[in-house]
């Protein structure tokens, strides 16, 4: 039987990797530690014919720390972000959501980089390649219909980052590397909020930094729903930061196609900031649990999140 040539690149420099990149003809994937990107291929999610290995590039595996701000290369590892002493000490809300992210052999080998661009998840996209065949192929995977709701122009797949959520509600920002040069925006500015193309980065471009300010948010909450507390993707992350004026961002994962973002005051009723994250969110059931039992958790998650936030 013949097959396809299939195409494996190691770049030893982030200005390689976008050259390569930009050369190619056929779909390919940049590929770190891989924990999102080979299982998408295995099950026949990803069928791109070319992986730019984008490992071995050091220079993208540094903490960087000035009076004023941190800069984290988008190949740390997530076990790693723990043995920061700064990051430990000024935003632990990120630490927390790296370590609920798989198991510790997944967080040796995934990156920050990684995390923050983990594909959307649906319960009838994220099967084999047989399974899909057999029931019926979704708008995410090149079929005319959203199996999960019946629509034929909305997928409803969900951001399941954790990492995401956490430096959103911080104001983080990243350093995009692009056949144009380089330039900076922020991380919530990358998420479409469309299931089937749900970020707006181009295919040859590179995170390579995240930055987050010091002393602007002093105090993050982190929780996160799943059935088992190892392995699971998230069924509902929540990040709720305040600064020193009393000012809050809510920030929701895995209600949505893209991050729900809210904002409010931390003396404001907590229900007028619920009810804008209820309406924000577009839960549906496509995943192990119901709509209306994560979208009460939202409720729960929000005013426990900012009852904590006053006593910190």
């Amino acid at each position: 039987m013949l097959t396809e040539e299939k195409t494996f690149i190691l770049a030893e420099s982030v200005n390689e990797a976008i050259k390569e990149a930009s050369l190619q003809k056929r779909p390919f994937k940049f590929a770190a530690g891989g924990t999102d990107v080979f299982v998408n291929k295995y099950q026949g999610n990803d069928t791109s014919l070319c992986v730019i290995d984008i490992s071995q590039l050091d220079e993208l595996k540094k903490i960087e720390i000035t009076e004023d701000s941190i800069s984290i290369g988008s190949l740390v590892k997530l076990n790693e972000l723990g043995k920061n002493e700064i990051i430990q000490k000024e935003f632990p809300a990120l630490i927390e959501a790296a370590n609920s992210v798989g198991s510790p052999l997944i967080r040796a080998a995934a990156t920050i980089g990684g995390n923050i661009l983990c594909e959307n998840r649906c319960i009838f996209y994220n099967q084999s390649d047989w399974w899909r065949d057999s029931v019926g192929y979704c708008l995410k995977c090149e079929g005319d219909i959203c199996i999960a709701t019946g629509s034929l122009s909305k997928c409803y797949s969900e951001l399941v980052s954790d990492t995401a959520p956490a430096l959103i509600s911080m104001d983080a920002m990243i350093q995009i590397n692009g056949i144009n040069g380089i330039t900076v925006k922020k991380l919530e500015d990358i998420y479409t909020g469309e299931g089937v193309s749900p970020r707006n980065l181009e295919s040859t471009s590179l995170i390579t930094v995240i930055k987050l300010q010091r002393r602007i948010y002093d105090r993050t909450v982190f929780k996160k729903l799943r059935i088992r507390q190892s392995l699971d993707f998230t069924s509902l992350t929540s990040a709720v930061s305040v600064n020193s004026s009393g000012n809050i961002k809510v920030v929701l994962g895995g209600v949505d196609p893209g991050p729900v973002i809210c904002l409010g005051k931390l003396d404001n009723d907590p229900s007028i900031i619920i009810n804008q994250a209820l309406k924000k969110s577009r839960a549906i059931d496509n995943e192990t649990m119901s709509r209306t039992y994560r979208r009460e958790m939202i409720k729960l998650f929000i005013t426990q999140s900012l009852e904590e936030l006053k006593k910190m």
